[in-house]
């Protein structure tokens, strides 16, 4: 069966709303555009009246992604980095976004994360307890410099 193809007018209203609820990448609107069945010479202009009704900025996104990921799940950079990359956010917004992570706050987040893990494997033995905090920090997303020092520091209290 064929999709009816919306028009331009159908599509930007339901973009909007979509939109409106939370803040969305380019590329995630742009897969939206083909979901809807929208014609492929449409997408531009629509997703040019997106941006200048401000219902999409590539910049805020960035940054309420990365800061949400980082306060909501207690995601490291990198991982945090890594996702927008794959949402095709530009090395600019990226940058910018990152600039939203207080340092004094990372810490503070990587060591009550590894606190928590440090505590929940008390049975473990000793270098599997170090080794399962250790890939669990850097699965979050974290830098392995400032794991491994954290875990040797949990490890010698």
């Amino acid at each position: 069966m064929q999709k009816k193809l919306l028009s331009k007018e159908e599509a930007l209203q339901k973009l909007r709303q979509y939109c409106a609820y939370q803040e969305r990448s380019h590329s995630e609107v742009q897969q939206k555009l083909w979901d809807l069945g929208v014609r492929r010479a449409d997408h531009d202009e629509v997703l040019s009246a997106l941006v200048e009704d401000d219902y999409l900025n590539e910049e805020r996104f960035a940054k309420a992604f990365a800061g949400g990921k980082f306060r909501m799940k207690d995601w490291g950079r990198k991982k945090i980095l890594y996702e927008l990359k794959q949402k095709k956010v530009s090395d600019y917004c990226i940058r910018i976004a990152m600039k939203e992570i207080p340092e004094e706050d990372y810490h503070r987040t990587l060591e009550r994360v590894a606190e928590k893990r440090w505590e929940s494997l008390k049975g473990e033995q000793y270098l599997v307890r170090q080794k399962k905090t250790q890939d669990y920090l850097m699965q979050k997303g974290y830098e392995y410099e400032l794991v491994g020092a954290l875990v040797k520091r949990l490890a010698s209290k």
